[in-house]
């Protein structure tokens, strides 16, 4: 128990010194005891996962657009050059996202019992699984696309025990209406899953305590951007 605490404080340290490869770390050793992890454990665990992923995306992101600009300009021999940085960043957010799945199947999920916690995982698994479809391409795109689908499809499930205000299950229904809209490219089954989320919500919103209200808001307003956003694009199409 010491050196799960321990484990702990560390993660939360290096939270705080931004070193999140670390935090990481730290929070991987906790998960490979095979034991339940607590919500503030599962909270650690996501965010050192968001960091670590999140600059390899944004560098991703920024690598293709600088390459697809030179190759615009003709200038090949730099848009080679870009390629292959980019496809260095693939490789290491291939890694990443592996790493994560497979902590998941063997760790996470099979030391579960809670109904929110199996959600959780599930839509972590999704969410990496979405990751991976988003640079890959050809067989290993499609692939990646339809386990991110089935992880979802399995929390979405086990998400109907929990309220339609639960941030796991607000979360997940935002994170699955994504995938639909920027992976899949099913704008309209994004924009009816974002919408029906919503407003199974908001008329219970009242019920909760402030804090978990103004939690809730937050990925409720999300969903609502999404939901305006997308219902202009269906419209246009």
């Amino acid at each position: 128990m010491e050196v799960r605490q321990n484990s702990v404080y560390s993660a939360k340290l290096a939270e705080q010194a931004k070193r999140y490869s670390e935090m990481l770390d730290h929070m991987k050793y906790i998960a490979k005891l095979d034991v339940e992890l607590t919500t503030e454990e599962r909270n650690l665990l996501r965010i050192g996962c968001k960091n670590v992923m999140g600059a390899r995306r944004e560098s991703w992101r920024m690598l293709s657009s600088i390459e697809e600009k030179e190759r615009v300009k003709g200038n090949e021999v730099d848009a080679k050059r870009i390629e292959e940085y980019r496809q260095k960043v693939e490789s290491e957010l291939t890694s990443i996202c592996n790493d994560i799945i497979q902590l998941i199947d063997d760790h996470l999920l099979p030391s579960t019992s809670q109904c929110e916690s199996c959600v959780f995982y599930h839509r972590m698994k999704g969410d990496y699984y979405r990751y991976l479809a988003e640079f890959k391409v050809g067989i290993e795109m499609e692939k990646a696309a339809s386990e991110s689908m089935k992880a979802y499809d399995i929390g979405i499930k086990a998400a109907s025990k929990l309220a339609p205000t639960n941030l796991v299950r607000l979360s997940l229904a935002l994170n699955f209406s994504v995938l639909l809209y920027d992976i899949m490219k099913f704008p309209e089954k994004a924009f009816f899953h974002a919408k029906n989320a919503y407003d199974e919500a908001i008329p219970i919103l009242d019920n909760l305590n402030k804090e978990s209200q103004k939690d809730s808001m937050l990925i409720l307003e999300i969903l609502l951007d999404n939901v305006r956003l997308w219902s202009y694009d269906i419209l246009e199409n």
